[in-house]
């Protein structure tokens, strides 16, 4: 897939160098268009070696706004207050401005990345919301930017990244079945399928309090519920999380809501799950809480001894809430083998209504908790058995699997 990457005169230039090269290791194609502010910032050198391809300065024989205007998608970072209020009154003056005039034209998604002084910001907000309303499809869109010292600043790029996957992937149906009037209604069907769902997804650990400073948690981070929630927005579903403690930074544009306890999370979920169409549940939510909290500090001067009760097993109620939502388990499993990890995999799926269930060890070296890494089976009615591999290429894995069980 290609991504037609416009740099302007924002100070901001300097960071789509890092944003080029991480769209070339998410296996995108970039093409480079500078204009001349741009080049008073950063070199086209140092483009053309991120890119890996040459930059477009000026306009040539080659027509380069025509030739390159029906990318997947044209991705204007930074985009200052010039460009974005010259595309909305459609002026035509510069290389820049010319191929996105000419890709509007062909309905290519187009995706601004404003970066500016706050109050430029806020003055071209009309002209903002003028071309959002020109929106057919998602074609048109922006990233929200970094409000800080009075600055509309770069967002981060994992931002951006999920933000242009998701782009790509809203248009990429519409796109193919355009080509023929007679895949319209299958197109419908297939977007209805999988595009339009809800996801809601839990992820990271609960903490119990025993006192106002102490409390009990565990090991999880967060790392393989974010992996699914990034992968199901980028491929353009509705996504929710609910986040209890984590170590990992949640893009911005994810929708989330922060919970602590194993109360909090499961009176959350309750609330929300009936809205859902797919709930996928890695929290790992405490299976103990002290029964009696303590208001104050308990005194370290003292022996103390701790009485815990069961927690609430929410995963155990969700069908009972929403008999039709496709449910998704994940369960962590210490030094046990895969016949084992199957059959209580097994008999999970039967007691609760599971329909698919991540099963790990936790035991493995370098997998689990905190890894970057894991490996898993994913038992529904077949078992496929992973190797190890990155949390992000077992959440591909994951919502291949759904959308083939969704278009079948």
């Amino acid at each position: 897939m290609k991504i037609i990457l416009c740099i302007t005169g924002s100070i901001a230039a300097t960071e789509s160098i890092k944003l080029a090269r991480e769209l070339r290791r998410q296996n995108f194609e970039v093409k480079a268009f500078m204009s001349d502010a741009a080049t008073q910032i950063i070199h086209p050198n140092s483009m053309e070696f991120a890119t890996g391809q040459n930059v477009v300065l000026d306009l040539t024989g080659q027509i380069e706004h025509v030739k390159y205007s029906q990318a997947d998608l044209i991705l204007v970072a930074p985009a200052t207050a010039n460009v974005i209020t010259k595309f909305t009154y459609k002026i035509s003056d510069n290389p820049i401005n010319s191929l996105l005039i000419t890709a509007h034209g062909h309905n290519t998604p187009i995706l601004f990345v404003p970066s500016m002084h706050d109050s430029m910001f806020k003055s071209i907000s009309d002209n903002i919301n003028k071309i959002k309303s020109e929106s057919d499809y998602n074609k048109l869109n922006f990233v929200n930017p970094r409000i800080e010292e009075g600055k509309a600043k770069f967002p981060k790029i994992t931002d951006i990244v999920l933000e242009s996957k998701r782009l790509i992937s809203l248009n990429k149906n519409i796109a193919e079945s355009n080509k023929n009037e007679d895949f319209i209604n299958e197109r419908d069907d297939e977007i209805s399928n999988i595009k339009s769902k809800k996801v809601l997804i839990t992820l990271g650990g609960t903490y119990e309090a025993i006192d106002p400073i102490r409390g009990i948690s565990n090991k999880s981070s967060g790392k393989m519920g974010l992996e699914l929630a990034k992968e199901a927005y980028s491929r353009g579903l509705d996504v929710k999380i609910i986040a209890g403690i984590v170590d990992v930074d949640i893009p911005k544009c994810l929708d989330v809501t922060y919970v602590e306890s194993s109360e909090e999370m499961n009176k959350k979920t309750k609330e929300l799950v009936n809205e859902y169409d797919i709930f996928i549940a890695t929290a790992a939510v405490s299976d103990f809480a002290p029964i009696n909290k303590k208001d104050s500090k308990i005194s370290s001067s003292i022996n103390l001894s701790l009485e815990f009760k069961k927690t609430e097993k929410i995963i155990k109620q969700i069908k009972q809430i929403n008999p039709n939502i496709f449910l998704v388990g994940f369960k962590a499993e210490y030094n046990i083998s895969n016949d084992q990890m199957i059959d209580l995999a097994k008999k999970q799926m039967k007691e609760v209504g599971t329909d698919l269930v991540v099963a790990n060890d936790v035991s493995i070296e370098n997998c689990g908790f905190g890894s970057d890494n894991n490996q898993v089976l994913l038992i529904d009615n077949d078992i496929l058995e992973l190797p190890v591999c990155s949390k992000s290429e077992i959440a591909e894995i994951i919502f291949d699997k759904l959308e083939k069980r969704f278009l079948n």
